[in-house]
């Protein structure tokens, strides 16, 4: 048998960092198994579907690098096939046209709720014969189309998370409707049903998704068996929570893989923490690791079933970890979109090999890609602002005299070098008799505007070389007169 799992997401949002986790579970579970991963856009919801949100998903999953086998397929192109098979149970006698209203249904759910109990339909309309079926058409009543579910059935299933699963039909809201009609007869399928047509039509083995669809599986166990297919192994992972234990949601901030990547977030770092989201790997110790590692060792009997609760903090470490070992041209890529988006000009001799240098000055210090914009401010400017600290650190005795034997010695050099930059600095203290410290301080805040930041020595070259250091020691002089 060859592993066929799907995603299937509804294109009424952005990708979701929960639907971008059962993305990498099931990508995880194909490769594991050398299976197909297939990609189904569920956009059948005309109303709120929107292409936008379609983008969304393909390019944030191309992003992770969740590489799909088949597809997309779109259910809004397959209603044909839903059509045929809503025909067929109806023949069979397994579904039937429900013509209850809105206004009797509402009646029906406050007669339930007067009375303490759950609400259900009451499958009224199970049995109409032909001539009350003409009656209400006559009235000018429009119909719904509802599978039969038999109140006394036990449905059972070996969850591959969560062991034996049992439901019983009388749980299970009535007879369900699984399409609406329209002018030319049967119309919009639902969920529940077009989702079983389309796994069994792609072939589909394993359904991977998240708990909360654990009550649609016993449903959509009835209507594999109504067609006499074949029933797939389900598996319901964990739901993803904030650190108080309920669910994430938009009230926590950003959910969605687009504002992960608008927060410097590398695709890299944000797919192997989707990985530890309720996922342990048989080494404990291990962290880090690429899709294709942990593709080897993916399992179900690693999979927790209680909810997996998002660590911000882990979450900036592992990020940081893949900044730090990536590439300086790489990174450079990654970070000149920020600098971009912060409008940072390029003038003046920043270009790319003195870009690649400020990226490896700040490089060790990034958590997230972002950071380089605050960063890199001093480097971008062509005038300086000090900090509060700064500024202190200028009023400094001795800061004015030691800034000004700097800019004296740059005078007679042409160009300056790291050997000759620390030259300067001892020649400076010496001359002045001021401790290397004091000098030290001074001078980065005279060219970044802060008393904390990379290496002062090689930011200092990086100014040098688009002639930024000699204006920013003389405005520095000035403050601190």
């Amino acid at each position: 048998m060859t592993v066929r799992v799907r995603l299937a997401p509804s294109p009424t949002g952005n990708l979701h960092i929960g639907t971008a986790r059962t993305a990498v579970f099931n990508w995880l579970f194909a490769r594991h198994h050398g299976g197909k991963f297939i990609l189904r856009i569920e956009d059948t919801d005309l109303e709120r579907s929107r292409p936008e949100y379609t983008e969304s998903i393909l390019a944030g999953l191309s992003w992770l690098g969740l590489n799909w086998d088949e597809g997309p397929f779109f259910q809004s192109q397959r209603l044909d096939m839903y059509k045929e098979a809503v025909g067929k149970l109806l023949e069979q006698g397994l579904a039937y046209r429900c013509y209850t209203t809105s206004e009797e249904l509402e009646a029906l759910r406050e007669a339930q709720k007067a009375r303490g109990e759950a609400p259900r339909y009451d499958n009224r309309h199970r049995n109409l014969t032909p001539e009350q079926e003409a009656a209400y058409q006559a009235e000018g009543r429009s119909f719904v189309i509802r599978f039969q579910i038999d109140h006394e059935r036990e449905i059972v299933w070996n969850d591959l998370v969560r062991g034996t699963m049992t439901w019983r039909g009388s749980d299970l809201g009535g007879d369900m409707v699984i399409a609406r009609a329209s002018e030319a007869g049967i119309g919009q399928p639902l969920y529940n049903f077009a989702v079983v047509v389309d796994d069994i039509d792609m072939q589909i083995t394993h359904v991977i998704r998240g708990e909360d669809h654990i009550a649609n599986t016993a449903k959509q166990i009835l209507l594999y068996e109504a067609f006499g297919a074949k029933i797939p192994e389900f598996a319901h992972t964990p739901l993803i929570l904030n650190m108080e234990g309920r669910k994430l949601s938009k009230r926590d901030g950003v959910t969605s893989i687009t504002d992960f990547q608008n927060m410097g977030f590398t695709p890299e770092g944000l797919v192997n923490y989707m990985t530890l989201l309720g996922w342990s790997p048989p080494d404990s110790t291990e962290e880090i690791f690429t899709l294709e590692t942990a593709a080897k060792e993916f399992s179900f009997e690693r999979v927790n079933k209680a909810g997996a609760k998002f660590d911000w903090a882990k979450l900036d470490w592992l990020n940081s970890q893949y900044i730090h070992n990536m590439p300086i041209d790489k990174l450079t890529d990654l970070v000149i979109p920020f600098w971009q988006t912060a409008e940072f000009t390029f003038a003046g001799g920043r270009e790319r090999p003195w870009l690649e240098q400020l990226v490896t000055l700040i490089s060790q210090s990034l958590t997230r890609l972002v950071d380089a914009v605050a960063m890199s401010q001093p480097f971008f400017s062509e005038t300086v602002e000090f900090s509060e600290e700064a500024s202190q650190q200028l009023k400094q005795e001795g800061s004015a005299v030691a800034l000004q034997g700097i800019f004296t010695a740059l005078e007679n050099q042409p160009q300056l070098l790291e050997a000759t930059a620390q030259d300067i600095i001892k020649q400076v203290v010496k001359e002045q008799k001021l401790k290397k410290g004091l000098v030290m301080r001074s001078l980065r805040a005279a060219l970044t505007g802060d008393v904390h930041g990379p290496d002062l020595i090689q930011s200092w070259l990086l100014l040098n070389q688009i002639g930024l250091d000699k204006p920013r020691l003389s405005q520095a002089i000035t403050a601190a007169s």
